[in-house]
């Protein structure tokens, strides 16, 4: 039988994430995202706060670029875990080990990039890869689209 476990969210930090190392020097940090449900109609917006642990360069990127209450989205798998604490009472867990994580909001007005040049071949072209050989050119109109 096949299995499959993916998710996939885009929310907002509830606190500032922080970087942790395992025993063994694994980068490791945890955090909530606050994600809103769908509305329904006249009911009021639901937000769901969904844990999240992340390891090693991903636990790093968003530890070094994410704040609370920034957006992110996060690709991973759901997982339980359960464990005994000190009171030897049973605690269970439901989690997502994030995978990935991107950012969803635009830069600062402040790191905003240089508008695009005309010549979208030359190298300071924002439209041209040039380890990859792709580059885009700006056509006139519609007229010269070939399909």
């Amino acid at each position: 039988m096949a299995t499959f476990n993916k998710v996939i969210l885009i929310g907002n930090l509830c606190a500032d994430p922080e970087l942790k190392q395992t025993q063994n020097g694994v980068s490791v940090t945890s955090f909530s995202l606050a994600v809103s449900r769908r509305k329904v109609k006249d009911k009021e917006p639901q937000t769901d706060f969904i844990n999240i642990v992340a390891w090693r360069s991903t636990a790093e990127f968003i530890c070094k670029y994410f704040q609370k209450g920034k957006a992110i989205l996060v690709v991973g798998s759901l997982q339980t875990r359960t464990w005994e604490d000190q009171n030897g009472q049973k605690r269970y867990v439901t989690e997502v080990v994030a995978d990935e994580a991107q950012f969803v909001e635009k830069k600062s007005e402040s790191a905003t990039m240089q508008s695009p040049s005309p010549t979208a071949n030359s190298s300071n072209s924002p439209y041209s890869e040039q380890g990859n050989g792709i580059a885009f050119e700006e056509m006139s109109s519609d007229e010269d689209l070939p399909f």
